[in-house]
């Protein structure tokens, strides 16, 4: 799929009026980082979603840890879908 870690995933191909993703994604400090690969790739399920009949409903974030020093940050990133009716 493209993510730097995937935490969970609930794929709604029953039709769930919620789908819930939830991701992790890292960014490197130094270097060629993975912020960039990581934001197209949550752009690209957003729009995977979207074209199943879901829109976006919510969005969270946190910061879940650290790769230590020169290593860049993980995000952990929620995202609620709802079906469109």
């Amino acid at each position: 799929m493209g993510w730097d870690d995937v935490a969970g995933r609930a794929n709604g191909n029953d039709g769930e009026k919620y789908v819930v993703l939830q991701v992790v994604l890292t960014e490197k400090f130094l270097g060629t980082g993975s912020g960039t690969a990581s934001l197209t790739n949550l752009q690209a399920e957003i729009n995977k979603q979207a074209a199943k009949g879901y829109r976006l409903h919510t969005i969270s974030t946190t910061t879940s840890g650290s790769k230590g020093f020169l290593g860049g940050d993980k995000i952990q990133a929620t995202m609620v879908f709802e079906r469109i009716d």
